[in-house]
């Protein structure tokens, strides 16, 4: 089963890189990331012309989440939203089921500025985050919990290619690793680092200043593997090849494959 995270970035402007990679990789279950647009506007009919179907939780113009998986293989919606706060209105978090395999995709805000209520939202998001995710692992299923953390884990060039030029960032500030860290510490198992222990692996490149071009990125998309997933973890790595495409998104599609 190939398991796939991708922040489109905006799934109206990336629909032909999304069809592409559906074509192309055709994953078992894939959970997008900031669809930027409400639930009647998701291009739900192009999605079915390419063989897909799943759920979504929009909101205009930014944030957004889905699910998706091959038509035929009905997906159980679990939960759309993070439980905690019945007041949060951002499209953030969507949870499913496949074949006995928990998906939970999540944006994590992004927490800039530093010292603002949206650094302050993004702290109280993991908080409750970490909550829902020991609830999962209460369940003892294969969960992954997957998604755009807007997290980089430490200052090493395998995660950052300059923690100096990130130093500032909400991505990299003690208080956001260190939630990071609590959640990861519950039992949960990083793919990427289980697969590639040492090594640059990044996910994101902005559009900015050559940064594809530089290779200036860093890794912020994680997958996270319960112990009864991790048991059945067979590879995992990020397709960074479609970040270079034509109109592509800043993120590249990072996957996990789990033994059936």
């Amino acid at each position: 089963m190939k398991i796939v995270t991708y922040n489109l970035n905006g799934v109206r402007a990336r629909l032909p890189r999304l069809v592409e990679y559906l074509d192309e990789q055709k994953p078992d279950l894939i959970c997008l990331q900031e669809i930027k647009c409400a639930d009647e506007s998701f291009p739900i009919d192009d999605i079915r012309a390419a063989g897909y179907d799943g759920a979504w939780h929009g909101q205009k113009g930014f944030n957004g989440v889905a699910i998706l998986a091959p038509v035929g293989r009905p997906v159980e919606l679990r939960r759309m939203g993070l439980p905690g706060d019945p007041d949060d209105t951002h499209s953030r978090y969507i949870e499913a089921e496949l074949d006995g395999v928990v998906l939970g995709g999540l944006y994590l805000p992004n927490g800039n500025p530093v010292g603002t209520e949206k650094f302050a939202y993004k702290l109280a998001w993991m908080d409750r985050l970490r909550a829902h995710a020991a609830e999962l692992l209460s369940e003892e299923k294969p969960v992954v919990l997957a998604g755009d953390w807007n997290v980089i884990p430490t200052d090493h060039v395998d995660d950052v290619f300059s923690a100096r030029a990130m130093a500032s960032d909400a991505l990299m500030q003690p208080e956001s690793r260190s939630a990071f860290r609590t959640i990861l510490h519950q039992g949960w198992t990083d793919a990427i680092r289980a697969r590639y222990p040492d090594g640059a692996v990044y996910t994101f490149w902005d559009y900015t200043a050559g940064a594809w071009q530089r290779d200036a990125g860093f890794r912020i998309d994680h997958m996270l593997l319960s112990p009864q997933a991790a048991d059945r973890l067979l590879d995992a790595g990020v397709d960074k090849e479609y970040r270079g495409r034509e109109k592509a998104s800043d993120h590249a599609p990072t996957w996990v494959s789990l033994e059936d």
